[in-house]
């Protein structure tokens, strides 16, 4: 990776989440794919940020490049003014149980555990000292509108109920950014409405900054930040200055 200018990492210093010059290749040689290329974008605190693009445009590449899931082969992310790229396969997985959550398109509950059930071995398995685990599985189901179904498995829930447990698990640990692939890909309009509806609560009462890829033009309307991805390169930037919800 280049070496970062004063200017830059004054730059990166002024955001929550701010990437430099992102490039990453997979494969070498005549088999060499560029999914992203002279990608640069800045997150605000506290902001819902959407990523668009057909399937192969590269956002679900810079989503994982952004959630520490994935290094950059060129470039510069930070996070908190906190430059996450370079970092260990040990320090990004640290990164991640203190300050990421992550959702994902398919919900990825254990079926036979209930909903309490599912957040709270999630803690256990991101390594959080047991002590304090069911106020905070609790208190996370609380905050997704869920707590009186806890005792609900999966298959006794809707695919927005589940969704909503998938968020719970990914924010038990109170992470400051939340990273979502697709989280409404597989539910209805009322569904992902409802799903919506629960990240703009966390947005608007916890501060907490989302960014999440959606092919939903409808969910465009949703957010405050809308990045455009063509062929690995951001193409357009748009703010909507009174999102829907």
């Amino acid at each position: 990776m280049t070496a970062l200018g004063e200017k830059e990492r004054e730059a990166a210093d002024e955001a929550f989440m701010k990437a430099t010059g992102i490039k990453r290749v997979f494969g070498k040689g005549n088999a060499a794919v560029t999914a992203l290329a002279d990608v640069h974008l800045t997150v605000p605190a506290g902001s819902m940020v959407a990523l668009k693009g057909r399937s192969g445009s590269g956002k679900t590449t810079l989503l994982n490049i952004l959630s520490a899931l994935d290094e950059p082969t060129e470039g510069h992310v930070f996070l908190r003014g906190r430059e996450i790229t370079g970092l260990s396969s040990r320090e990004r997985s640290a990164l991640r149980r203190k300050e990421i959550g992550l959702v994902f398109q398919s919900f990825g509950l254990v079926p036979l555990m209930s909903a309490y059930e599912n957040v709270e071995f999630g803690l256990r398995v991101a390594g959080t000292p047991t002590k304090g685990n069911r106020e905070a599985a609790e208190r996370a189901l609380s905050r997704v509108g869920m707590k009186e179904r806890m005792k609900h498995r999966p298959m006794e829930l809707s695919g927005g109920e589940q969704q909503r447990v998938a968020i719970a698990r990914a924010i038990a640990h109170e992470p400051g950014l939340l990273i979502a692939d697709e989280p409404t890909a597989e539910l209805d309009t009322k569904m992902g409405l409802q799903v919506m509806r629960v990240f703009r609560d966390l947005v608007n009462h916890s501060g907490m900054t989302i960014i999440l890829t959606t092919h939903d033009p409808g969910i465009m309307e949703l957010v405050d930040h809308v990045i455009a991805l063509e062929d690995g390169r951001i193409v357009s930037q748009t703010t909507n200055n009174k999102p829907l919800i």
